[in-house]
C-alpha cells in the first residue's frame, strides 16, 4: 500500500462551554462539540480520531445514540447555534453526515434520541425558540413529527426512554419554570401526562435509566439539589389490607389509553441529594451492560456543578439511602466550575468538562475502590487561535489565541507505546488581553503580543525544562546545554491583580521560620502569600489545574514603543533581531520596529506602508526582512553589509525594494507571506484570493542602482485558491487526503524547521540537521479561528 501524502498527526482541540456539549459512547469514543465542529476523542489512544464538520454556528450539544444492545453506536445527533440538528452515521468505520433537521429558529441546546424499529431513530431537541420539537429519522431523511411550544419559556434539558412493559416514548424536558415536564406517546402524538414540582430553581439536566422494569429519573438544578424519580406500571389489581396500611410516599398517576386497552403509570419522589454548594449542571447514569443476555444498570449516579466538584452517588447497601461515594474536582484557582460529567462504559473513568472548556478526567485506581487519580486528557484553546511557532529545534509548538492564553505542545514519549502523543505541557502565559502574535527568540525564550501596546519576553524556568526532558525524553543536559541556566528561576507565579508573571526563585519557596516571620504583619500584603507556585516532577502530561498554576513562565522584559494594539512578530534564525508591528490607520503608526534580542533595545523603525503591516518574514539568512500590509503592498528590507559600517555592532536594515499602489499586483489586503527555503524566493496571500510567488531576490535583475531600486516580480503563474488566502507557508525541504481540514479560517501556517516527526527519535531526523534527507516526513503546523491546533505529517516524496 502506498504512503499517504498528508495525515492528521495532532488535533489540539477544546469543549465548547456549553452545558450538553460532550457524551461517552459505548464504543468508547468521546464526541464533544469544538467550536463549529464535533471531535471524536479516544481517550485509551488520547488523540482526536475525526473531526466531524457540517454546522456553520456553535455546535452547543451532542448525544450519542445507544443501542439497546448496549454495542457500539451507529448514529449521532448534534445541535447548534446555527439551528440545526444533524443526524450523523456510521459508514464503513467513518460516520458522515446524513440528514440535517431543519424546522428550530434558534440555538439548539438540548437533544436525545433513541432507536425505533428498522433502523429509524426518535429525536428530540430543545432550542431558544420556547419549543421542542419530535423528529422521526429514516435512514434517508428526517421530519418533525411534533412540536411543543412553551410560550415564553426555554427547557435546558430532554430525555427519551420507553415507558416500563411497554414500546411507549415518554419524554422528559427540564427548564426554566423550575418543573419536570412529562410527554407520552399516545395514538401517534405525544401529550402531556405529568408535571413534576420540587426544584426551587431552573433545571440544568435530566437523564432516565431502566432498572429492574422501572424507570429512574435523576434531574439537576440550579438550587444545588438533585432529585431521583421512580415511574413504576401501576398494577390494576385490588391491594390487600396489609399493602394499604404501609406508609407509601405520595405519588402522580397518569393513564395513558392506546387501542381501546388503558394503562397506568405512577410517578414518585426517591431521593432528594444533597452535597453541592452550587448550581448543579449535569447528572449521568452510569451505562447499562449485558450480563446473561439482559441488560443490567448499576445504581451508580454522577453529578458535576459549578463548585467544581464531580461527585459520584450510590444506594448503600440495605438500607437503599443515596450517599456520596466519590467526590473529586479542583481546589482554589481562579476557574469557574463543571458545566457536565460523563461516565466511561465501564465505569472506571469519569469526565467533566469546564467552562473554559477544558476536560478533567479521573480514573479509578486499580484494586482500590473509592481512590480515584487525575489522568492525562486532551486541551486546546477555547477561542479562535491567532499564532504560532515551532522551537528552532522543532521539538514543540507555541499558539497563542484569543483566550487570553499561550499554551505549549509537546510529543509524549512512553514507553509502552510506539507512537507519541502530542499534549500541552505548559500554559507559559495567561494574560487580561486577547493574545494576537508571537516569535521564538532561542530555545526556551519567546516574545508575546496582544491587544495592548506593550510587548513581553518570556524565558522558560528551570522546572519547565526538567519536566520537558521527563516528557519527552530528551536528555536533560543537552537542554540545560541549550538555554542561559544562570540564576535560572524555579517557576513563575502572577500576582494578584496583576498581568506581569513574576519569576520564583529557590529560595522563596523555602518555608519562613517563625523567627524570621516575626510575630506579627508588617503590612497588610504579608498576610497573603505572592506566590502560588509549587514545583513539580512530571512524568506525564500535567491536569489543568496544574497547567493553571505551576506552569507559567517568568515575565523578563517589556517592550515599549508602539501606539495601538500589537498586531505581529517576527525574530530572524540567529535570534538577533525581532521586528514588530502595531494596528495602525496612519502611516506615523505602520512603522516597523526592531528590537535587539540581547539588550532589548529599539534599534530602528522602518517607515513604509500606510496601513497595518499584517504578517513579516526574515529570509532563512537573515539578511531580509519582508512585510505585507493592509494597504495592499509589500516591502523588503535588506541588512546592511558589517564591514561598511565596523564601528556599529547592531545590524541595521534599509529598504531594497517595495511594490506601490500603482506597481501592486494584490487588489485585497495581503494576509500571510513566506521565504523559500533557499533564500531566492517569497510568497504572499490575500485576500484577492491570490498567492503569487515572487523573485529570484539573488537574480541579477534585483541589484541595486543609485537611480532605481531593483524590480521583483511573480516568477511564476498565479494561484487562484478560490477564496480569501489568510495563511501561507514555504516548506523548508525541497520536496519531489487523508487530512482534517479547519473548519474556520486558518490564521497561520509554520512548518516544522527540521525534516522528520517530532517525537519519533533520530532515527527519522537523520543526523538532525534541517536539510537532512534521511525522512520522507515533514510536519505541518496551523492555527484556526476554530479554536483549535493542528499538525500534519506530510509525505513530501510522495507529493
Amino acid at each position: 500500500m502506498a504512503a499517504p501524502i498528508i495525515e492528521t498527526c495532532h488535533v489540539a482541540c477544546c469543549a465548547n462551554r456549553t452545558p450538553n456539549v460532550l457524551s461517552w459512547g459505548r464504543g468508547g469514543l468521546i464526541a464533544y462539540g469544538t467550536c463549529n465542529s464535533v471531535a471524536l476523542y479516544d481517550p485509551q489512544e488520547k488523540c482526536v480520531v475525526a473531526v466531524l464538520n457540517g454546522h456553520t454556528g456553535r455546535v452547543n450539544t451532542v448525544q450519542w445514540v445507544h443501542r439497546e444492545d448496549c454495542g457500539r453506536e451507529t448514529h449521532l445527533v448534534s445541535g447548534g447555534s446555527d439551528s440545526l440538528l444533524i443526524v450523523w452515521e456510521a459508514q464503513d468505520g467513518k460516520f458522515k453526515q446524513y440528514v440535517e433537521c431543519v424546522g428550530h429558529t434558534g440555538p439548539v441546546c438540548a437533544v436525545d434520541a433513541i432507536h425505533l424499529d428498522n433502523n429509524k431513530l426518535l429525536i428530540a431537541s430543545t432550542a431558544s425558540d420556547s419549543t421542542v420539537k419530535l423528529w422521526l429519522y429514516t435512514g434517508s431523511k428526517a421530519e418533525c413529527t411534533h412540536t411543543i411550544s412553551f410560550g415564553s419559556g426555554f427547557m435546558m434539558d430532554v430525555s427519551l426512554a420507553w415507558l416500563p412493559g411497554s414500546r411507549v416514548p415518554i419524554l422528559a424536558c427540564g427548564g426554566d419554570d423550575c418543573r419536570i415536564h412529562l410527554y407520552a406517546q399516545c395514538n401517534g402524538q405525544f401529550r402531556k401526562v405529568l408535571s413534576l414540582q420540587g426544584h426551587e430553581d431552573w433545571i440544568r439536566g435530566v437523564e432516565w435509566a431502566c432498572v429492574d422494569g422501572d424507570l429512574l429519573l435523576a434531574s439537576c438544578a440550579q438550587d444545588c439539589l438533585i432529585r431521583v424519580w421512580r415511574l413504576v406500571a401501576k398494577s390494576r389489581t385490588k391491594r390487600n389490607a396489609q399493602e394499604e396500611r404501609t406508609i407509601r410516599m405520595s405519588e402522580d398517576v397518569f393513564t395513558l389509553t392506546q387501542n381501546d386497552a388503558s394503562s397506568a403509570f405512577a410517578v414518585t419522589l426517591e431521593s432528594v441529594l444533597a452535597g453541592h454548594e452550587n448550581k448543579v449542571y449535569g447528572v449521568h447514569w452510569q451505562p447499562p451492560v449485558i450480563k446473561g443476555g439482559d441488560q443490567h444498570q448499576s445504581l451508580s449516579l454522577l453529578s458535576a456543578s459549578m463548585d467544581k466538584t464531580m461527585i459520584l452517588w450510590a444506594q448503600e447497601e440495605g438500607s437503599g439511602v443515596w450517599v456520596e461515594q466519590v467526590r473529586v474536582g479542583e481546589v482554589g484557582g481562579n476557574t469557574l466550575g463543571f458545566y457536565g460529567c460523563q461516565m466511561s462504559p465501564d465505569g472506571s473513568m469519569i469526565l467533566a468538562h469546564a467552562f473554559h472548556g477544558a476536560l478533567h478526567l479521573w480514573t479509578q485506581s486499580h484494586g482500590k475502590e473509592g481512590e480515584w487519580s487525575p489522568g492525562v486528557v486532551i486541551s486546546g484553546h477555547f477561542n479562535a487561535v491567532q499564532d504560532l511557532s515551532w522551537d528552532p529545534e522543532g521539538e514543540f509548538i507555541l499558539s497563542v489565541g484569543s483566550d487570553q492564553t499561550t499554551r505549549l505542545l509537546t510529543p509524549w514519549k512512553r514507553m509502552d507505546q510506539t507512537q507519541p502523543t502530542w499534549h500541552e505541557i505548559s500554559r507559559p502565559q495567561i494574560h487580561g488581553y486577547d493574545m494576537q502574535c508571537l516569535a521564538m527568540v532561542g530555545r526556551f525564550q519567546y516574545v508575546s503580543g496582544a491587544d495592548e501596546k506593550v510587548l513581553r519576553v518570556f524565558r522558560a524556568p528551570r522546572n519547565f525544562v526538567e519536566n520537558f526532558a521527563n516528557i519527552s525524553g530528551t536528555p536533560l543536559a543537552k537542554l540545560l546545554a541549550s538555554s542561559d541556566t544562570v540564576d535560572q528561576p524555579e517557576g513563575a507565579s502572577t500576582p494578584a491583580l496583576g498581568l506581569s508573571n513574576k519569576a520564583v526563585f529557590q529560595g522563596d519557596l523555602t518555608p519562613k521560620t517563625n523567627e524570621e516571620e516575626g510575630t506579627g504583619f508588617n503590612s497588610v500584603s504579608d498576610r497573603y502569600q505572592e506566590s502560588y507556585f509549587h514545583p513539580l516532577t512530571l512524568n506525564e502530561p500535567p491536569p489543568e489545574d496544574h497547567l493553571l498554576q505551576n506552569t507559567l513562565w517568568p515575565e523578563v522584559q517589556k517592550l515599549y514603543g508602539h501606539g495601538f494594539e500589537m498586531f505581529c512578530l517576527a525574530s530572524d534564525s540567529g535570534r538577533t533581531v525581532v521586528a514588530s508591528a502595531c494596528k495602525a490607520s496612519k502611516a506615523e503608526h505602520a512603522a516597523v520596529l526592531l528590537w535587539s534580542s540581547t539588550s532589548w533595545r529599539q534599534l530602528q523603525a522602518l517607515p513604509c506602508h500606510s496601513l497595518t503591516v499584517t504578517q513579516m518574514a526574515f529570509s532563512p539568512n537573515g539578511l531580509f526582512l519582508l512585510a505585507v500590509s493592509r494597504d495592499r503592498t509589500w516591502s523588503l528590507w535588506k541588512r546592511d553589509d558589517p564591514a561598511a559600517t565596523p564601528t556599529n555592532t547592531e545590524p541595521h536594515f534599509s529598504l531594497y525594494t517595495s511594490t506601490r499602489k500603482d506597481t501592486a499586483v494584490h487588489t485585497r489586503i495581503i494576509w500571510s507571506c513566506d521565504w523559500s527555503a533557499d533564500n531566492k524566493y517569497f510568497v504572499t496571500s490575500s485576500r484577492d484570493k491570490k498567492v503569487i510567488v515572487w523573485g529570484d531576490c539573488s537574480s541579477s535583475e534585483a541589484i541595486v542602482t543609485p537611480d532605481e531600486p531593483p524590480v521583483i516580480r511573480p516568477c511564476s503563474s498565479i494561484l487562484d485558491v478560490g477564496d480569501s488566502a489568510t495563511a501561507v507557508s514555504f516548506c523548508p525541504i525541497l520536496c519531489p487526503g487523508n487530512s482534517q481540514s479547519h473548519s474556520l479560517t486558518v490564521k497561520r501556517l509554520r512548518w516544522r524547521p527540521r525534516v522528520g516527526r517530532a517525537g519519533q527519535g533520530g532515527e527519522e531526523e537523520g543526523e538532525g540537521s534541517i536539510t537532512a534527507a534521511g525522512s520522507s516526513w515533514v510536519q505541518l503546523a496551523s492555527a484556526g479561528a476554530d479554536h483549535s491546533v493542528k499538525i500534519f505529517n506530510i509525505n513530501r516524496l510522495a507529493v
